[in-house]
């Protein structure tokens, strides 16, 4: 029942035609992160490459590539969690179900790790540099482990139950690193690592950090999980494999799983950092270089058959895509048990995540309510943007729950159609102006700093939207190509934003002044400014990318006939956003046509991935 090895889970994958040898010599130089992500783009087989350049270890990547490969891997586990998911629901439901509570007490009792002597993982050491040096983008600042679990201990309260274990970047080599005795070790705001970190920076004494590579597929997938403060990683790893997780712990050291591939072990000194980075990041933009911690490593361990996983991130859909897509399967559920009233939440893949949400919440007030404004609702987004990851989001789109239209978050355009039927530009835009954004978002006017903006809708149909351009549409100067891209919401090409004014834009405030007054746009309310109009008409995803990835909603929102009342900011005609690239924007992220060339060459016939990609 459930691996207990990552090798058990790459055999298994095998056997079962899901996964594929690649044996000839491969580069960890760009190469092999290139074939994953054409690989992932095919929605093909899991790739084992025994024969990476300059490296002993074999490695493995996108084992997590589709949704139904990931749901194998769990296959066996799936419905204790699914178990324990309905008994906090409604534990009345497994009454009427009587099976379901004869596998609880031993799901509940896999939750509890176990110490055991000794393990595969203490049979052998190497150095930082003798593991596979995976460089991903041709700007990245070195090669970086891209499936880590960092895991830490509270210095205040040592042991499992204060525990964390978080997928965190770490970078393996260069910028200002000694070789083999540093790594760098990215956290973002908002992540449990923070605690400890800041608990070792007032006691003034550095804190132990291991960092587990590969093991059962359950403790990556645990290392993304969003699991409730008092609940270990560790524990969860084990109700989703299906067996209590052994830990071994030598002396002086954090404990570490006895299955586990590889694990580095050091020290993190919390008043020291040295620039880490850049970095190909899941925003489709590189996270450029700033100073964050860095680990004094001690001690490398592995086991002897030991097999190294990796994925490479970028723009959306990624490897993490399934991550995400699972999650929210394992979780989805129990929203409305920690954010009452809400109904469903919804982090937009395309959009890079964190820069979108989309929400259904609920309007209970009574018995004052007022049926066409926006009450509870504000309430239950301020819960959504402070509750855990989901703070991290830049634009957060809720509308109620309406008896008569069911609503799927996952079906973008109809969401965005009956918020922009509904909502009301005077009342419904509700901006927080200074606050923190996510680390690998530079839309914002610094790092970790930026905007958010809720738009909140209920009631009755207010408008009717356009389906087609307007009828002899007229722009003004230096904007062109308008094209619209779903009812009432259009995309119209600007001038290039050369010299940025945050919310002083003078091409996008003519543009404001052109429409003032003017019945052109009634059935268009909303008006994404950007680069390239072609290519965000090509795909919604494109549109989406562009639109929630580069802009600072308090910066880069205008309004046509504006105004500010009581310190509420509105407007009477069309939203603008203002998507355009700017100055203090990170660089995209670019294919080299060299290495792309190479992966054509791999799946032409004869080659191990011809059919394939």
């Amino acid at each position: 029942m459930g691996y207990r090895t990552l090798r058990q889970a790459i055999n298994d994958l095998e056997k079962t035609a899901q996964l594929v040898r690649i044996d000839q010599p491969i580069s960890p130089e760009l190469l092999a992160g290139a074939i994953q992500r054409r690989v992932y783009q095919a929605q093909g087989p899991a790739l084992l490459f025994t024969n990476l350049c300059g490296c002993r270890f074999p490695a493995v990547a996108n084992l997590f590539g589709t949704l139904e490969r990931t749901r194998y891997l769990f296959r066996d586990t799936l419905r204790h969690v699914e178990t324990l998911v309905k008994l906090k629901l409604d534990p009345k439901s497994l009454v009427k179900a009587p099976r379901g509570l004869l596998t609880a007490p031993t799901a509940a009792f896999h939750l509890l790790p176990k110490r055991v002597a000794s393990g595969p993982i203490l049979s052998c050491q190497a150095n930082i540099s003798d593991l596979p040096q995976i460089k991903s983008w041709p700007a990245d600042g070195g090669p970086f482990i891209t499936l880590p679990q960092v895991y830490s201990e509270s210095t205040d309260k040592p042991g499992l139950r204060a525990s964390n274990l978080g997928m965190y970047r770490v970078q393996l080599a260069g910028n200002d690193y000694q070789q083999d005795r540093e790594i760098g070790l990215h956290y973002q705001i908002h992540r449990g690592i923070g605690v400890h970190h800041r608990e070792a920076l007032r006691r003034g004494r550095p804190f132990r950090v291991n960092i587990f590579v590969g093991g059962p597929p359950a403790l990556t997938v645990a290392a993304v999980m969003p699991l409730p403060e008092g609940m270990p990683e560790l524990a969860f790893a084990g109700l989703l494999g299906g067996h209590r997780i052994p830990l071994v712990q030598p002396a002086g050291l954090l404990p570490m799983p006895a299955e586990a591939d590889f694990v580095i072990s050091g020290t993190i000194d919390p008043a020291q950092q040295k620039p880490e980075g850049p970095f190909g990041d899941h925003f489709g933009y590189y996270s450029l270089a700033h100073d964050f911690p860095f680990l004094k490593v001690e001690r490398v361990y592995h086991r002897p058959d030991a097999i190294w996983p990796f994925t490479t991130v970028g723009r959306p859909p990624q490897e993490d895509t399934s991550f995400g897509a699972f999650i929210h399967e394992l979780t989805g559920a129990l929203i409305p048990t920690v954010l009452p009233g809400v109904k469903a939440v919804h982090a937009v893949d395309a959009a890079g995540v964190h820069p979108l949400l989309l929400a259904i919440g609920s309007e209970r007030y009574t018995p004052y309510r007022q049926p066409d404004q926006p009450q509870e609702l504000l309430t239950q987004a301020n819960a959504i943007l402070g509750q855990g990851q989901l703070s991290l989001a830049k634009y957060l789109l809720i509308v109620a729950e309406d008896d008569r239209t069911r609503l799927d978050l996952h079906d973008i355009p109809t969401f965005f159609q009956y918020l922009l039927e509904r909502i009301d530009w005077r009342r419904d835009l509700h901006f927080q102006t200074a606050t923190t954004i996510d680390t690998l978002d530079y839309s914002g006017h610094g790092l970790n700093q930026g905007s958010k903006l809720v738009l909140a809708a209920v009631g009755p149909r207010r408008r009717t939207l356009a389906t087609a351009l307007p009828d002899q549409l007229q722009l003004p100067e230096r904007f062109q190509e308008p094209r619209l891209i779903l009812p009432g919401a259009l995309v119209v090409k600007g001038p290039p934003c050369s010299d940025y004014l945050p919310g002083e834009d003078s091409a996008i405030l003519d543009f404001c002044a052109f429409f003032s007054g003017s019945s052109q746009l009634t059935a268009i309310p909303l008006i994404v400014v950007v680069d390239d109009s072609d290519f965000c008409a090509t795909a919604l995803n494109n549109w989406l990318w562009v639109t929630f990835t580069r802009s600072n909603p308090a910066a880069d929102t205008y309004g046509i006939d504006s105004f500010i009342t009581a310190k509420h900011w509105g407007c009477n005609g069309s939203l603008i956003i203002d998507a355009r690239r700017k100055p203090h924007h990170a660089p995209e992220l670019l294919d080299d046509p060299a290495i792309e060339k190479q992966v054509d060459q791999l799946g032409a016939p004869g080659g191990p991935l011809h059919g394939i990609i």
